[in-house]
């Protein structure tokens, strides 16, 4: 029981914070804060080849799941156990990759055989477009080639191309292998997690944001893979019938690209439009190709994304920008992927807590207000 004279039943305060104002203590918060990030920031960099593979095998363990779920719904397999029905995606899962991993393989191989022919048919092209200039006239022409085209070696271009695409499959197999024992620990960690946070005021709450997470991420990513899908099987049929050599390959890439936000479509339209005017040598065959793929593009990304994703996320899309550049800078094209799922994590959590709810205001597309649907 504590007395009017007596200190000693008092609670004894820090000697520093005794000392300090409430302006000081905020700023040391802010430099501690800081010197955090960067400690983080310098952790994600140089633990980017271990934490890559986690990363993307929590993300693929949401879609597993999300797609188990879903096949609880179809008649006959519905009743399958559950276990079962993860081992089934989890197999169908493994054999993608493998599958991705044995086109890449072989596309890389032919695209080095055939890459003589088109550089061939790029200098024909070339040609035909500096004669319709008139710039073959010129005896400038030659010494801008030398400088430009010339420097060019497709050979080593594509097969530079590719070879950052077989990286970045190299590390598919411990992918495929921790996705395998998450699936497979996935109830044990639900029960860890009840009892690791037993029923409380302070715990409900972790175990609602965690909750929260789960429900939010696994949604996108169904519902974004399903879309990407549907978008590479478009492109797959677009490219099969104007006859553009390795259409697998580029349609798997379109799909696998447009998880990147905005830059992923460009570029995933770009890289087999290049390829169709090396292989076709015709301006005219690479416009009618270019028109139909950024067709199948521009009806994924307007018209079925936004009416099966919504704003799930509801991220600003300058904050998508941001968390593109930053992610991709650290951990590359895997970092670029990932971005949106980690970002949007980070968002939740920082929604979680009063002291950094601000920062997830922030980072929202649209004030608290207008989420919930006000004017």
């Amino acid at each position: 029981m504590q007395t009017e004279e007596g200190g000693s039943a008092r609670t004894p305060q820090p000697a520093v914070a005794a000392g300090m104002t409430r302006e000081q203590i905020r700023f040391v918060i802010v430099v501690l804060a800081v010197v955090l990030a960067f400690i983080v920031g310098t952790l994600l960099v140089l633990g980017r080849h271990l934490l890559v593979p986690i990363f993307a095998a929590v993300i693929a363990v949401y879609v597993l799941v999300s797609a188990a779920e879903a096949l609880g719904r179809v008649p006959g397999i519905g009743r399958l156990p559950s276990s079962l029905r993860r081992m089934l995606v989890l197999l169908c899962f493994t054999l993608a990759f493998l599958g991705l991993g044995l086109v890449a393989a072989s596309t890389i191989d032919q695209l080095i055989d055939v890459a003589p022919t088109y550089r061939e048919n790029f200098d024909a092209i070339l040609a035909e477009v500096t004669g319709a200039l008139g710039m073959s006239e010129q005896a400038t022409w030659e010494d801008i080639r030398a400088l430009t085209v010339d420097r060019i070696d497709v050979q080593a271009l594509v097969t530079g191309l590719l070879g950052s695409v077989t990286s970045f499959g190299g590390s598919l197999f411990l992918i495929v292998v921790y996705a395998g024992f998450l699936m497979a620990e996935r109830d044990a960690f639900a029960r860890k997690a009840r009892a690791a946070f037993p029923a409380g005021a302070g715990t409900d709450h972790i175990r609602h944001m965690l909750a929260d997470i789960n429900r939010k991420i696994a949604d996108y990513l169904a519902v974004k893979t399903l879309v990407n899908v549907i978008g590479g099987a478009i492109s797959y049929v677009v490219m099969l019938a104007v006859g553009l050599d390795f259409a697998l390959f580029w349609a798997t890439l379109i799909a696998l690209l447009n998880y990147i936000p905005y830059i992923g479509s460009l570029v995933a339209v770009a890289l087999p439009l290049l390829l169709s005017l090396a292989q076709f040598g015709s301006i005219e065959t690479t416009l009618v190709l270019a028109a139909l793929l950024i067709g199948a593009q521009l009806i994924s990304d307007n018209l079925i994304e936004p009416r099966l994703i919504g704003r799930q996320l509801d991220l600003s899309p300058f904050v998508v920008l941001v968390a593109l550049s930053f992610w991709s800078a650290i951990w590359g094209l895997s970092g670029a992927i990932l971005a949106i799922p980690l970002t949007s994590m980070l968002a939740i959590i920082f929604s979680g807590f009063p002291a950094t709810r601000f920062i997830s205001i922030f980072l929202a597309g649209h004030a608290p207000d207008e989420a919930k649907g006000g004017t």
